[in-house]
């Protein structure tokens, strides 16, 4: 919400002070407008750089068909750890422990189990957006007709010791102590 209203700020303000006729193709870059404020705020201080932004901590929603939560944590040797659970209603929930590592603003969650599911999800360093489509691999991971398509975890904790204390819907730790 905060980057749409920046966004939204600086086009109006660069819509009133246009460069004269000529000058605009050859002094704007490539990057277009919104990403030419991002880098700004970047620089300034308004906001954190995503690309430096850790992905451990806890990322959960709630909702009218229950909750989503994803826990990430160091692992060894600078691993990341993750858990996730996603509830759709009383039965019906998806939920998998893995390893994760970042890949730009990508993060990449490779499941442990029989099947080798592999996810890979947007980070932008306040959220893991799981895509659309998820491989049929994925599908073990969930019970009825629950799925991990397009499923979203807003960040709510930035430390890894919530990220422990995060518990699924049967009380069991979401992210197991090592």
């Amino acid at each position: 919400m905060r980057r749409t209203s920046l966004a939204l700020l600086f086009l109006l303000l660069n819509a009133c002070q246009r460069s004269p006729v000529g000058q605009e193709a050859a002094s704007a870059p490539t990057g277009g407008a919104a990403s030419r404020l991002e880098r700004a705020a970047i620089e300034s201080g308004a906001i954190a750089d995503p690309a430096k932004v850790s992905p451990v901590g806890l990322f959960q929603r709630s909702h009218e068909a229950g909750r989503d939560a994803l826990c990430v944590v160091p692992g060894r040797d600078g691993a990341l750890r993750f858990g996730l659970e996603a509830v759709f209603g009383e039965e019906p929930a998806c939920r998998g422990q893995g390893a994760a590592r970042r890949a730009g603003d990508k993060l990449i969650l490779s499941f442990k189990g029989g099947d080798r599911c592999i996810i890979v999800a947007q980070y932008d360093g306040d959220q893991v957006a799981l895509p659309g489509v998820v491989d049929l691999a994925c599908a073990d991971l969930c019970e009825g007709r629950g799925s991990l398509e397009g499923v979203s975890f807003p960040r709510i904790a930035s430390d890894a010791a919530a990220a422990l204390r995060a518990r699924d819907r049967s009380g069991d730790p979401l992210c197991a102590a090592q």
